[in-house]
């Protein structure tokens, strides 16, 4: 795996236990997020470096910026649908751009004055965004939450064409970290180097309700 990867003792001790917290790997330039694929998909994407083929532009695409919630999501790749997991890099305005649109699938009181106005914001929307708990590598559920993003429309053709900078299959990577986790040996785990992403306009942190 390209991406730098640590111990998973070691980032769990940094990472913050509870809350909304947007963990992501990324730098100056770039975003990585997760997605799990049956094979055509996944080969179709590696050889061309975006979307296509099979890909539906039609549907609802959902990325994770947190590797284990993909992997809890995904069973390690073992899901049907799900065996192949790709580390889509993309541009860090791209990303930007999502959190920007995003509105939360489920009404919160305090971000919308009434439900006509949720669902008003949901309709205009191309962006869902969910907070679900976090899930250590055994796949027990934490305090902590993780952010996943529904793309659609417009939004969904961005991200499949145009924001990509890098697809990388990390499925190798994945089933060794899985035969980790099934011998008890954390110590011997690696995930990527996760660290809570800077929302830096924070109407938009605000909307997301990151902590």
């Amino acid at each position: 795996m390209s991406t730098p990867c640590l111990p998973y003792p070691e980032q769990q001790a940094r990472w913050p236990a509870r809350g909304r917290v947007l963990l992501a790997a990324f730098d100056d330039e770039s975003v990585v997020v997760y997605q799990a694929y049956r094979p055509a998909i996944a080969d179709w994407a590696l050889e061309h470096g975006r979307f296509g083929g099979e890909f539906s532009l039609t549907r609802m695409s959902w990325v994770k910026p947190g590797f284990l919630w993909m992997m809890y999501r995904s069973g390690w790749a073992t899901k049907e649908g799900q065996e192949r997991v790709l580390a889509v890099r993309i541009a860090r305005e791209g990303f930007d751009r999502i959190l920007s649109e995003a509105v939360a699938s489920s009404f919160d009181r305090q971000v919308h004055a009434s439900r006509e106005d949720w669902q008003l914001a949901v309709s205009r929307s191309n962006v869902r965004l969910q907070w679900d708990p976090d899930h250590d590598p055994h796949g027990n559920p934490l305090e902590r939450r993780a952010i996943q993003l529904g793309l659609r429309g417009l939004v969904l053709e961005r991200y499949a064409h145009e924001w990509i900078r890098g697809i990388e299959d990390v499925t190798p990577f994945v089933r060794e970290q899985h035969g980790h986790v099934k011998a008890h040996d954390l110590d011997a785990v690696l995930t990527p180097e996760e660290r809570p992403y800077p929302v830096a306009d924070p109407d938009v942190a605000r909307r997301l309700g990151v902590e």
